[in-house]
């Protein structure tokens, strides 16, 4: 069994606005071993960062890439999870979208990082193919 020391915030975030996505998690969204499945916690991330990157794009994006996804604490049915997503870079058709998740336990008010990872999203014009993302003041 290995023991995870690096430090761990015990705050959510405060200078990113308010999660993109919040929501609870169910027994639906497990694993074998009865924890929530990190499968399904990716899928809330991507959902979460593909809003961001929609709204900077202003139309249809899609996921290119998921990395460094790291896996700091397990989630369990019950716990509130709220995911924060914010633009790292943008280029001309993709942007690179940083999410975290932090989960809150049901009957309290302890909260922890427990995910986090980097997505890559393209912009996509009507023809299905990479259009250019408009500059930010239009």
């Amino acid at each position: 069994m290995t023991h995870d020391t690096a430090p761990h915030p015990t705050h959510q975030p405060t200078d990113r606005g308010p999660p993109v996505v919040r929501t609870i998690a169910m027994p639906a969204d497990t694993n074998p071993a009865g924890d929530i499945f990190g499968g399904w916690l990716m899928g809330q991330m991507d959902l979460a960062a593909g809003n961001v990157a929609a709204r900077r794009s202003r139309g249809r994006c899609a996921t290119i890439s998921a990395e460094a996804m790291t896996f700091h604490r397990p989630v369990f049915v019950g716990d509130e999870v709220s995911i924060y997503a914010w633009i790292v870079k943008v280029g001309r058709t993709s942007m690179r979208i940083q999410a975290e998740v932090w989960r809150r336990e049901r009957e309290g008010e302890v909260t922890m990082k427990v995910t986090e990872g980097l997505f890559t999203f393209v912009a996509i014009g009507p023809d299905r193919r990479p259009r250019p993302i408009p500059p930010e003041d239009e």
